[in-house]
């Protein structure tokens, strides 16, 4: 009887953020390691055909780095990274293409629908527009080319918004199409940050290999719970914020600003994390938010 109660309490607890959120956009980033387990890519695709269910319109966009890097290790194509930014072959874009879309979008979808939820396959190519990404020589400042890889310039909201009007979830590809025609890597994390940031979602959520921001980046038991984007730049200076972080925060930075309410940065890796952040009083993870808003 007590594990019932414990139940009830538990819906009761989520009962005003179900309220709060129904009919809100949330875009979800999926990806990092826990997209290499089955068992959790098939939670974490029941947990957001719950909230599709609950009235939330989830939009999810995915990641796919480790299993790109295995195909291309299977193919004998070389993997190289310049400055956390995979260099991009006209072989290897091809190879990306592939696995993004006929692996792991076909999983999600497949896994949604199983489930009972409304999935429809989107390629960013289709709804991204990009423009080609160079990196930066950290000692000379010089460009460096790094092939087919973009940053988002425009993001076809109309497409997205009418999916998402008609009640279907849509599951994005991290692929954008430039005016020269050209297919273009883009980063999730980016990606995710533009997407919400132009559906002006409620929340973006990224699932990854960390708890969230830690005050000591090697201890995890240090998550800090909230930060407001006017301690942003103090946490970069300290190297709180640092490496592959620091773009992902900046673009979440655009995204509030833009009219996202808060982002949360939660650790994929724990079954149901999606959930315990967003309908429990306490959450476990991150949440960034301006400094104007209500916590």
């Amino acid at each position: 009887m007590k594990e019932l109660i414990a139940k009830s309490e538990v819906l009761v607890e989520a009962l005003p953020y179900i309220q709060k959120f129904r009919g809100e956009i949330v875009v979800v980033k999926f990806g990092g390691s826990s997209m290499e387990d089955p068992e959790l890519v098939k939670s974490t695709m029941c947990d957001i055909v719950l909230m599709e269910c609950i009235g939330m319109r989830p939009v999810v966009v995915h990641g796919g780095g480790k299993a790109i890097t295995a195909e291309l290790a299977k193919q004998k194509i070389e993997t190289r990274f310049v400055n956390g930014l995979r260099v991009t072959c006209g072989k290897t874009i091809d190879v990306v293409d592939e696995v993004l879309h006929n692996v792991i979008n076909r999983s999600l979808v497949e896994f949604a629908t199983e489930f009972g939820g409304h999935p429809v396959a989107v390629s960013g190519k289709s709804v991204l527009k990009a423009e080609k990404l160079y990196s930066k020589d950290k000692e000379t400042g010089e460009k460096i080319d790094i092939g087919f890889v973009g940053d988002v310039v425009e993001v076809d909201r109309v497409r997205l918004q009418e999916a998402i009007n008609n009640g279907i979830m849509p599951i994005i590809t991290p692929l954008a199409k430039g005016d020269d025609g050209n297919i273009y890597n883009i980063n999730a994390d980016i990606a995710a940050c533009r997407i919400a940031e132009s559906l002006r979602s409620r929340k973006l959520v990224f699932l990854s290999d960390v708890p969230g921001i830690m005050s000591d980046p090697a201890d995890e038991s240090t998550v800090i719970s909230s930060i407001s984007t006017d301690e942003i730049d103090g946490m970069i200076k300290n190297k709180i914020i640092s490496g592959g972080m620091i773009p992902k925060v900046m673009s979440s930075i655009r995204a509030l600003e833009a009219g996202t309410n808060k982002v949360h940065m939660i650790d994929g890796r724990i079954k149901h994390s999606l959930l315990l952040e967003i309908f429990t009083n306490h959450g476990i993870g991150t949440q960034i938010v301006r400094p104007d808003s209500v916590l």
